[in-house]
């Protein structure tokens, strides 16, 4: 008996332990860009679940000579696909080294398609392993800015023409043109450079062949499940005219396997929830409810697409389930939108060099919407916020209300950190995780968010943006170090005056680490 006790023992210590540090499953994730909601911020979600998430260095995803970096990445991801359950990849960084060099490459179309078939060896070299992809077709703008680095310098001043011009060629195939529109269609493509033109036109002509074989190793199953993001995109545009022959192409592919829809910066979250949701084998059922109005036939802006159809093909991705009642949902997620369906601009206005003034009352409609909140909320349901009641960052009525009821560390999840999809994605995702998370863990990712949509992006980088000249608003000169010291002050004051004392947001330090001011990194003194 003794020694049937001691060899029970014995077997027992050599048993693999179950701590922490062992017992982590590994996610591979290759963003777009190193932009910190792409990079750091999409991952700490994940993180917090217990994951560990494989990240290639910030250096490999940097804009500045990309394509440098490109060969690097693919090594990097060789290298670390073998240790991973699954992975999550941005083909815009593998072919073009980001989602901003995709649109200022100037790779050669056999470097493009070499690289898209390394996809199929790392399949081969890892069968066991799911791999998730996002990718682009590539933006059109309704106009260029002087100083923009996300574009081809010549689209500051040919921009506005090149989206007429493509948005008619869009219309000519779709319904036809008017006498007036030929002729302005004439005028538009003769007082572009043909040398742009074709520049332009090329780049894109790559771009949609790659996606075009993408989509070929979806349908094969060398990719689990394929993204095509269009980001910045119009009813009427190159943008639409692409994706129009992409889906004729695709026309037999189930949404199972794979979707194009508005949206880019918030698929790697999508991607990365499905990615977990398929290694617990759990579906997840949503129940999703818009403010009074227009709701879900909301088009927002930076879109071709009602809102409602965004989020429900979201849902689709991140593998989870529509339902129509609150009560069969592990998660409601509550959408601010207009009663008009307008999206509003203020909060992202351009620097002008008057004092800006947050607009603290509330309309009719952002009351309204207040009051679901707190209603689902005392109801005892998970319940996450999408507010897209502006385009660019938080509704500061609607954030006043919902810190005066005392619900901001109520909700599961909560984001209006950029275009309507971005943030509708990044909610759900995140809100479909939280059950499964500790209560410190929430709160530091709802108040990462707070900080990040409402303070910084709808208040603190309108009243700096506003000491600079607009250029320096897209690329900082000389001034960084003094613009990063004055949001610092700034965001530290916001946190004491809004946000309860977490110990994580003491001496919060804040930079600019794309030397610009459209986004920030927010340190928390973990």
């Amino acid at each position: 008996m003794i020694k049937k006790i001691i060899l029970l023992m014995l077997l027992i210590c050599l048993m693999p332990q179950d701590n922490s540090a062992l017992a982590k499953e590994k996610i591979l994730f290759v963003p777009h860009d190193n932009r910190p909601i792409s990079y750091q911020q999409t991952a700490e979600v994940i993180e917090q679940l217990g994951y560990e998430i494989l990240l290639p260095p910030k250096k490999l995803l940097s804009v500045e000579n990309s394509d440098s970096h490109t060969d690097e990445l693919w090594a990097w991801l060789e290298k670390n696909s073998k240790s991973a359950r699954a992975a999550v990849i941005a083909s815009d960084s593998m072919l073009y080294g980001g989602l901003i060099p995709s649109r200022k490459h100037e790779i050669d179309s056999e470097i493009i398609s070499a690289r898209v078939e390394r996809f199929k060896k790392l399949h081969a070299d890892n069968p066991r392993l799911k791999i998730y992809i996002f990718g682009s077709l590539m933006r059109t703008p309704h106009t260029g800015t002087a100083g923009d680095i996300e574009e081809p310098s010549y689209y500051a001043e040919y921009g506005e023409k090149i989206f007429k011009y493509t948005s008619l060629l869009d219309k000519q195939e779709i319904s036809g043109l008017t006498v007036d529109d030929k002729n302005n269609l004439v005028y538009l493509e003769n007082s572009i450079p043909a040398e742009i033109l074709s520049d332009w036109l090329e780049r894109r002509n790559k771009n949609f062949a790659a996606t075009k074989k993408l989509i070929d190793f979806a349908n094969d199953g060398v990719i689990s499940y394929l993204i095509i993001g269009r980001d910045d995109n119009s009813p009427l545009s190159q943008t639409h005219r692409e994706n129009r022959k992409l889906l004729a192409y695709a026309e037999n592919i189930p949404k199972t396997k794979f979707q194009s829809l508005a949206g880019i910066d918030e698929f790697n979250l999508l991607l990365l929830t499905r990615a977990v949701n398929e290694m617990r084998g759990t579906t997840p059922k949503i129940f999703i409810r818009y403010n009074k109005g227009k709701g879900a036939k909301t088009i927002p802006p930076f879109s071709a697409e009602p809102i409602g159809d965004s989020i429900n093909d979201a849902v689709i991705i991140l593998g989870g389930k529509v339902v129509d009642n609150p009560k069969r949902a592990d998660f409601v997620m509550l959408v601010n939108t207009d009663f008009y369906g307008d999206t509003f601009w203020a909060h992202n206005r351009k620097p002008d060099g008057t004092e800006f003034q947050p607009n603290l009352t509330p309309s009719a409609s952002t009351k309204i919407f207040a009051d679901m909140v707190e209603d689902y909320v005392n109801a005892g349901y998970l319940v996450g916020v999408a507010d897209i009641n502006f385009a660019n960052g938080a509704d500061n009525a609607l954030m006043k209300i919902l810190h005066d009821k005392n619900l901001l560390f109520k909700l599961q999840s909560y984001a209006g950190w950029n275009t309507a999809t971005n943030s509708t994605g990044f909610a759900l995702a995140t809100g479909v995780l939280a059950k499964n998370m500790s209560a410190e863990s929430k709160n530091k990712l709802l108040a990462r968010r707070y900080l990040d949509d409402w303070a910084y992006q709808a208040n603190i980088r309108t009243i700096v943006g506003n000491k600079l000249n607009p250029v320096s608003y897209y690329q900082f000169n000389d001034e960084r170090a003094a613009v990063e010291a004055e949001e610092t002050r700034l965001m530290n004051d916001f946190a004491k005056n809004n946000l309860p004392p977490f110990a994580f947001l003491r001496d919060l330090k804040v930079t600019n680490p794309w030397n610009r001011m459209f986004e920030c990194e927010i340190e928390f003194n973990d």
